[in-house]
């Protein structure tokens, strides 16, 4: 099984959350094209109509190794599957067990948006801590970088896109000035940053 190498190097079973906004689809693709079947369960939300992320969802589902669907709530992460947040539903995950499940919520938009990215990386701060990565890509505006900071206190390993890859690079600028990223990489080594934080069980 696919284990998360944390800051202080001790193991723990891992989880993936990735945030964008505008540009994020084709960065999106970038990086979930690039990881192997063996990675960690991920959770995504890009800023898009409900009417596009059912087939957002399809597409990136064709890229590579990792399976992905628009998430539906209650569904067991599970590694080397991605679950995107559906456009009418802000996307939450919960301890179950010995891992996690999805949930969704129709609770009032943040920073304007709903889905949003905070509410995904507050959550996964609370639930998932020292055990997972994030990672936020190309967007307008702020969202995400509270949430983003809630994880990087929780122990979490945060990574931002570059301000010459993004199309925007407000959502990365905002982690980064409130000291939330560990690492700014451009988009395509992205991918490879992660895969550099996992090592075998």
């Amino acid at each position: 099984m696919t284990r998360l190498a944390t800051r202080g190097g001790a193991p723990a079973d891992g989880l993936i959350a990735i945030g964008a906004s505008t540009g994020g689809t084709e960065a999106i693709k970038e990086v979930v094209a690039r990881l192997p079947a063996q990675t960690p369960g991920i959770v995504i939300v890009q800023h898009m109509p409900a009417a596009f992320t059912p087939s957002f969802a399809r597409r990136l589902d064709g890229l590579g190794a990792i399976r992905v669907a628009e998430a539906r709530g209650g569904e067991r992460i599970q590694p080397g599957h991605a679950y995107l947040a559906p456009g009418h539903s802000h996307l939450l995950v919960k301890k179950n067990g010995a891992g996690w499940v999805t949930e969704l919520a129709q609770s009032a938009p943040v920073n304007r948006h709903r889905p949003s990215v905070d509410v995904l990386f507050h959550a996964v701060a609370r639930e998932v801590g020292s055990g997972a990565i994030g990672v936020i890509l190309t967007g307008m505006g702020k969202d995400g970088a509270r949430g983003m900071l809630a994880m990087r206190r929780a122990g979490a390993w945060n990574i931002g896109q570059d301000q010459g890859s993004c199309v925007v690079h407000g959502m990365p600028r905002e982690a980064a000035l409130l000291d939330a990223l560990d690492e700014e990489a451009p988009l395509d080594q992205i991918a490879a940053r992660i895969l550099a934080r996992l090592r075998p069980g």
